[in-house]
């Protein structure tokens, strides 16, 4: 280490040791409430580590009372006293830790003030350590590592100075009782590391899978906005490509009618140029021959592949039109179509085996799809991830002014129901 490193870490060093007393007095001078986590949300478990708390701290009590009365010279009175106070500081330990430790040091002082025999444990009992070990593994489960470890100084340090101006004959218990409170803070450290490892562990999950669903939603949002794009530009391709013929298609055109036309193709042809600068993001960059968003959009007379291809896969689909067909809006035939491929994909998903009944209802005032499928015939696998296919649906069918319906059927199956009405308005499902 050279000077300069060492100018800059005397600064630190004085201020370190000037901020010693105020953080000692920060951490072990305070009454804060932290009470013991619950280990399980059912009840009777979630209480199960307090009544072994409570059923230990009996015979501590009984056991610490007699040693102490028998062996520290302290009395029947004194004795049972203490007792009482290192077994109610193992319960406090549970709710309030750093008070509870202060009380488990308590009767190590008076302890030390006994006239112990010679072969006599001193200054810590053996139940005493029993019981001051336990309130530090509960302190050290709860508080920061730096608290444990202060506590953890202080009781090794308090037998130590006992010892060092004890004058009477006794077997020490100071070593001892210091390697045990050692092993319990860092196993109660341990724990507690792995709990809020656990705990950040299940924060990250619900962060990723919130991230998921959002990206999710948003690529969703953005495939519909690519389709919507192509609806409308295929529309004001047509706008623009008839208004350049209708000239053509009269003889003798006025002059008043070319320009009203030559305005019409120039309004649509400005307004397609503006829909795809703006929605030219969402398609990729380098699109290639097999680009999705290259080929033509499917509709309403592909479902016979798209049922063709769920029944190899082992569904039993049966499909009903009603009224129809009849030709319907490029973003109705698209909407619906990608409704009941999401329908089918979630029936061979969570239903295997079962049987899929697909109904198209044509009528006055728009169309309505419903996918009905029955319970799964064997054991469902479990699903890879959360799913937002239902979320999908009911985008497409809002953007359109209808609604997607879901829910279980009585004979365990499920069903869906999207209603998508022709001019925006909501309609009366009638299948």
């Amino acid at each position: 280490m050279d000077n300069d490193d060492k100018a800059r870490l005397a600064p630190a060093a004085r201020t370190a040791l000037r901020s010693f007393p105020r953080t000692l007095r920060e951490d072990l001078c305070t009454l804060a409430a932290d009470p013991l986590p619950r280990i399980a949300k059912v009840r009777w478990l979630a209480w199960l580590p307090h009544v072994i708390v409570v059923w230990l701290s009996i015979p501590l009590f009984l056991a610490n009372s007699d040693e102490l009365e028998s062996r520290s010279g302290l009395g029947a009175h004194y004795g049972l006293l203490l007792a009482a106070f290192q077994s109610g500081a193992l319960i406090l330990a549970m709710f309030r830790p750093v008070p509870a430790w202060w009380l488990s040091l308590v009767p190590t002082l008076f302890v030390a003030a006994g006239e112990p025999r010679p072969d006599d444990p001193w200054p810590w009992p053996v139940t005493g350590i029993l019981a001051h070990a336990g309130v530090l593994l509960l302190l050290s489960l709860r508080v920061r590592p730096r608290v444990a470890v202060e506590a953890l100084l202080f009781s090794c340090l308090s037998g130590l100075v006992l010892e060092g101006i004890g004058d009477r004959p006794h077997d020490t218990t100071a070593p001892v009782a210091a390697l045990v409170f050692t092993v319990v803070v860092i196993v109660g450290g341990s724990l507690r590391g792995r709990r809020e490892a656990r705990t950040r562990l299940v924060e990250q999950e619900v962060l990723t899978a919130e991230e998921r669903a959002r990206r999710t939603l948003l690529e969703e949002r953005s495939r519909i906005a690519r389709e919507l794009h192509d609806v409308v530009a295929h529309h004001m391709s047509v706008i623009s490509i008839q208004a350049q013929v209708a000239p053509h298609l009269v003889e003798d055109p006025s002059e008043e009618l070319k320009e009203n036309l030559a305005g019409i193709r120039e309004n649509a042809v400005d307004a397609l140029t503006e829909l795809r600068r703006v929605l030219g993001v969402l398609r990729s960059e380098n699109p290639g021959p097999n680009d999705e968003s290259q080929t033509p959009q499917p509709t309403l007379a592909r479902l016979g592949a798209l049922v063709d291809n769920v029944r190899s896969a082992g569904l039993t689909v049966t499909t009903e039109v009603d009224n129809g067909p009849r030709p319907l809006s490029p973003g109705i035939e698209l909407s619906a179509f990608r409704i009941v491929q999401e329908a089918l994909s979630n029936a061979m998903r969570h239903a295997p085996g079962s049987m899929v009944r697909v109904r198209i209802a044509y009528g006055p005032a728009g169309l309505t799809v419903r996918v009905t499928n029955t319970a799964p015939a064997g054991p469902v696998p479990a699903s890879p991830g959360a799913g937002h296919g239902l979320l999908g649906m009911r985008e497409r069918a809002v953007m359109l002014g209808g609604e997607v319906t879901t829910g279980p059927t009585a004979d365990g199956g499920y069903e869906v129901t999207a209603t998508l009405p022709l001019n925006g308005t909501p309609m009366k499902d009638n299948a």
